[in-house]
């Protein structure tokens, strides 16, 4: 065999190799990715006695096409975490179980026209319902108890009957990320650029700024999210607000991100996503996630709007607050 002819069969298994490393690679990503999500059976924990669906839900050969046009509610919750030692550094403290430290009810329009974002604040003063648990039993109703208590006796499952008996709203879909994944995120992105209104100094979250605008890594941006005592009014309210501020700069910086062009950022932002994910079981693979995701990529910033559930202060404690009638249920009957 000629030298020539040699060189071009080493060149090709050579070509052949890369090939199929990258094949692997590719499959091993998938996989990695994929096993990151952690799954809750919320649906067949709830049964059928909830809201009914804002879309009928669809067969499995529409799904895809279904869940593109279709309008959607998604409980997203913030996990204050009590384990882990990431989230342990990162303010989550030392005891086991967890909180619901932030809670939206996203919704999205048919055909993902726009979107509204709708902030629970946790201090609200709710009606608990009886809520089934993994090993059989269930939990007590309880009544003017705080509404973030509902994820510390139940987890997932009681956080979205307590979301659901509180604005008549079906909730499709459930996403939970803790501290960890959340800091991780941001800086996966580079981090997000914030314009804050007044001084900040929160000893409790850990986060002293000016006023002014600032680009802040993960672990400033999970301060922000955090902040409540080192602001004027001190409440929970205040801290939405600037929850709600850190959500429209995360999306501009998605926007702004070309993920598509660096895979290797791709990558940090993926797993990122998905090693601290909990979702119901319809989102809890790679693909669901991937075609809800893609289902986004036309709406703008500007077609996102973030709303607070109207709220009052609770006549039996002035630390609380309770729903604001009639405001309240004319805010959930438009998400229906």
């Amino acid at each position: 065999m000629g030298g020539r002819a040699r060189g071009l069969k080493a060149a090709g298994l050579t070509m052949a190799g890369l090939l199929l490393l990258g094949v692997a690679a590719a499959g091993w990503v998938y996989w990695h990715l994929n096993d990151n999500i952690t799954g809750v059976d919320i649906n067949s924990a709830l049964g059928d006695d909830r809201p009914a669906r804002l879309t009928p839900e669809p067969s499995v050969s529409a799904s895809a096409s279904a869940q593109a046009t279709g309008a959607l509610n998604i409980l997203v919750l913030g996990s204050d975490s009590r384990s882990g030692e990431e989230n342990e550094e990162l303010g989550g403290g030392d005891s086991e179980g967890a909180r619901s430290d932030t809670a939206m009810v996203v919704h999205l329009d048919a055909g993902r026209t726009g979107a509204t974002v709708v902030s629970i604040p946790r201090d609200t003063l709710v009606t608990r319902p009886s809520c089934p648990l993994a090993d059989g039993g269930s939990t007590r109703e309880a009544y003017q108890v705080m509404f973030n208590t509902a994820y510390a006796v139940g987890g997932p499952v009681c956080a979205v009957k307590t979301v659901e008996t509180l604005t008549g709203v079906r909730m499709d879909h459930y996403i939970e990320i803790d501290f960890s994944g959340f800091a991780k995120l941001v800086d996966a992105l580079g981090g997000v650029t914030v314009t804050t209104d007044e001084d900040i100094d929160d000893e409790k979250s850990h986060l002293t700024l000016d006023a002014g605008t600032h680009h802040l890594d993960g672990t400033q941006a999970l301060g922000l999210a955090r902040t409540r005592y080192g602001i004027s009014g001190g409440s929970d309210l205040a801290r939405i607000e600037l929850q709600q501020k850190l959500v429209k700069a995360l999306l501009k910086q998605i926007s702004d991100t070309d993920l598509l062009t660096d895979p290797a950022q791709l990558y940090d932002v993926a797993d990122a996503v998905t090693g601290s994910l909990t979702t119901d079981t319809g989102l809890d693979s790679l693909g669901e996630l991937m075609s809800l995701g893609q289902s986004l990529g036309g709406l703008a910033e500007d077609e996102v709007k973030t709303v607070t559930m109207p709220v009052v202060q609770a006549p039996s404690d002035a630390n609380r607050v309770v729903a604001d009638e009639p405001d309240a249920s004319a805010l959930w009957e438009s998400l229906r």
